[in-house]
């Protein structure tokens, strides 16, 4: 797999019987399919708990919702405290561009969320917005705050 811009971490890596390849997502306590964007999903989550002192308790993946009614998965939600939802966040291949088409899904999912903070990433290149919904602004951030700070 390709080198990210986010720091390298432990994981875990298994051959399956049919020759492909998993990693261990400690979120879902299992091993999932290694694709280029759960790559990057694992190496962000391991920044955010190991960098950026996010709970490992407090982060799930592939979360169900559902949009005009139909079914879809977010990549990652963080929760707060109290088990509200705080951060959305998106990923894709580092291969993808980041692009208006990605901050337009993430913000369609946002519409069901509402969350104050969304996430874009590809692995090389991170976008954090806080969304402040009394003013209605959203404002790009420098780096992607400390959990304690959220």
């Amino acid at each position: 797999m390709i080198e990210l811009n986010l720091p390298s971490y432990d994981y875990r890596l298994k051959r399956n019987d049919d020759g492909s390849i998993s990693i261990w997502d400690n979120t879902r306590r299992r091993y999932v399919a290694l694709t280029p964007e759960e790559w990057v999903r694992q190496h962000f989550i391991a920044f955010l708990v190991g960098h950026r002192s996010y709970p490992a308790g407090r982060i799930g993946n592939e979360i169900a919702l559902s949009l005009n009614g139909r079914p879809r998965r977010c990549d990652t939600l963080v929760y707060d405290v109290y088990g509200s939802p705080l951060m959305l966040i998106e990923y894709k291949a580092p291969h993808i561009p980041i692009t208006q088409q990605v901050f337009d899904q993430i913000v369609r999912y946002n519409m069901v969320f509402c969350v104050p903070y969304i996430v874009v990433s590809n692995g090389m290149l991170h976008y954090c917005c806080h969304i402040d919904y009394d003013t209605r602004q959203t404002t790009f951030l420098q780096e992607i705050p400390l959990y304690a700070d959220l």
